[in-house]
């Protein structure tokens, strides 16, 4: 019996040595990670034009998710990082979040793009922090500090400056209202993606969640798939699989898995903030690809989004409830 319990004593100490190794890393490089998925989301805007202009909405998302599935079921096969076993009581759970949160996000925000410029998307992209805050409260208890007010606040104003007069050629028209509400219920799936997600990390890793949602809310990509994904799949170009397999690869494996390692260590209203950051990269990449001037305002607008990241960072002051 002594050496049973002593066993399972040396097992914990190993257990929590490794989990602060784990927040060790991630503390250590974790403007890295939370960067990386910033910067493919950011690229992930013009590619999804680029990509409409050979597959729908719907085939683009399911050709998209179907490579991403592919990723996914090659690691479960192979194995090379533990994945936490699945719970089947948690199937359902997983399933509304991969559909609504991934699939039902692609397939709004891909509508969206059709009738709507890449510039007023990724601002309407950016009420997901605003969503975050409001379901995290709810859902998450988690607490509004000032600093996160102030940070979302200033963040705010800044992505609306950019997205404004960020720069000299951006279009502006919104042809369809179906589309701007479209790419708002992307915001507000994007947003159910990270709060229901971040519950579920209690149970799970980062990648095993996000293989396992995606792969169960794929399922539900079926009913959608018809003869106009074959006919458009053997017609599509070199530029166009670049773009699917680059959406398929940067911006959503290697992203969402990010995503939720750095959701695992913040908390989600905290973590929202830094979408903010897109719409600032979204115009540099416009700058050098598409030879686009950037204004003065741009840089104002740039100023106030970081200063807000640092408000955000900075070390809490709660509000006080009387």
């Amino acid at each position: 019996m002594m050496v049973k319990a002593t066993n399972k004593s040396i097992n914990k100490k190993t257990i929590f040595k490794e989990i602060n190794i784990q927040k060790n890393t991630i503390r250590k490089y974790y403007f890295l990670i939370i960067g990386l998925p910033i910067v493919f989301w950011a690229f992930a805007f013009p590619l999804i034009k680029i990509g409409l202009n050979e597959l729908n909405p719907i085939n683009l998302t399911i050709l998209r998710i179907f490579i991403v599935c592919i990723s996914f079921i090659l690691i479960l096969f192979f194995k090379p990082i533990k994945i936490t076993k699945l719970n089947i009581k948690d199937t359902p759970s997983l399933f509304l979040l991969g559909f609504f949160g991934v699939i039902c996000y692609h397939f709004a925000l891909n509508y969206g793009e059709q009738y709507i410029s890449a510039g007023i998307a990724s601002l309407i992209i950016t009420t997901i922090p605003i969503f975050i805050v409001v379901l995290a409260l709810i859902f998450l208890s988690e607490k509004i500090t000032l600093n996160l007010f102030l940070g979302i606040l200033l963040s705010l104003i800044g992505v609306i400056i950019i997205s404004l007069f960020g720069n000299t050629n951006i279009n502006l028209e919104i042809r369809y209202i179906f589309a701007a509400g479209a790419i708002l219920l992307a915001a507000f799936f994007g947003a159910f993606y990270t709060v229901v997600g971040k519950k579920l990390l209690e149970k799970y890793s980062p990648l095993s969640l996000t293989i396992y949602a995606i792969l169960l809310g794929s399922l539900g990509m079926i009913p959608f798939i018809n003869d106009s994904l074959l006919e458009e799949v053997t017609k599509l170009s070199g530029v166009g699989w670049g773009a699917v397999i680059f959406l398929a690869i940067f911006p959503t494996v290697i992203s969402y898995v990010l995503w939720y390692v750095a959701l695992d260590f913040k908390p989600a209203s905290e973590l929202g903030v830094y979408l903010y950051l897109m719409p600032i990269l979204s115009t540099i990449l416009s700058f050098f690809l598409l030879n686009e001037k950037i204004t003065i305002l741009f840089i104002f607008g740039g100023v106030l989004i970081i200063l807000g990241l640092v408000i955000v960072n900075k070390k809490p002051i709660k509000i006080r409830k009387k």
